[in-house]
């Protein structure tokens, strides 16, 4: 399955497992799709039922021009009632934290807990970083973009294919589509909902993260009411690909924690 029909137009989704534990959702950033979470899938569909799903715009999902985080946050809870999930952990990295705070703010009874990896509640140069993503989308294109900013992205332990399969996600983005991403994500201020959050939470930030220093994870999890913070040592910004190992077993410890 690549897609959905849902109250808020197609949405891209891949899958994997089943059974009675609760499902666990995966949302991804602004330079990727749901692709960037199968060693995820790959994971956590041996012990339960493992959804990651596009935002509109991205991947598989219909377009929705001037879409803002909350109406991303609102096709997510869509695919939800059109995959019959209920409840479920919700994790999501960089622009897929800021996602899972608002659908949190939206409708907190859906989330059995919270997972931000690589992410926060308000990013002090977050304007600057929105204004140079947004100019270079024009200027040097989806791929250019992509080029240009796979090493500022990945840690210093990131493989050749690491960054080239950083390169290829990217650039395979709507340019359109990755605007209205980027300002979703770097114009955020969610200082208030994350401190209104009372559903166990974890965050998680790569040690090497320069794009949402380790710093904005510790302010996030200062904000939430008895949320966890981990590092985790040798990853980047996009710390679910670069340390598949230590980010599933942050989360696998986690979920025992807290079922």
């Amino acid at each position: 399955m690549s897609q959905i029909h849902t109250s808020k137009g197609a949405i891209g989704v891949v899958e994997a497992g089943g059974g009675n534990a609760t499902p666990l959702i995966f949302l991804h950033g602004v330079g990727s799709d749901k692709s960037v979470w199968a060693p995820q899938l790959a994971h956590f569909g041996r012990s339960r039922r493992a959804v990651a799903l596009d935002y509109p715009g991205y991947g598989d999902s219909d377009p929705a021009p001037d879409a803002t985080r909350d109406d991303f946050a609102s096709s997510i809870l869509a695919a939800m009632d059109a995959l019959d999930i209920d409840r479920a952990h919700i994790c999501g990295l960089s622009l897929g934290g800021v996602i899972a705070i608002a659908l949190h703010a939206a409708a907190p009874s859906c989330c059995a807990s919270l997972i931000l990896a690589d992410s926060f509640a308000v990013h002090p140069e977050g304007q600057a970083i929105f204004d140079r993503s947004e100019a270079a989308s024009r200027t040097v294109g989806m791929r250019g973009l992509a080029e240009a900013r796979a090493g500022a992205l990945l840690g210093s332990l990131a493989t050749p294919a690491m960054h080239e399969e950083v390169i290829e996600t990217m650039s395979r983005i709507d340019p359109a589509a990755y605007v209205i991403g980027a300002r979703a994500v770097w114009l955020a201020d969610q200082v208030d909902r994350a401190a209104a959050i009372r559903v166990p939470t974890l965050v998680l930030v790569g040690d090497e993260d320069s794009i949402t220093p380790p710093g904005l994870s510790e302010h996030l999890a200062g904000l939430i009411a008895g949320a966890k913070l981990e590092q985790i040592d040798g990853a980047g910004h996009l710390a679910n690909l670069e340390q598949i190992l230590a980010f599933n077993t942050a989360i696998d410890r986690f979920l025992l924690e807290i079922e």
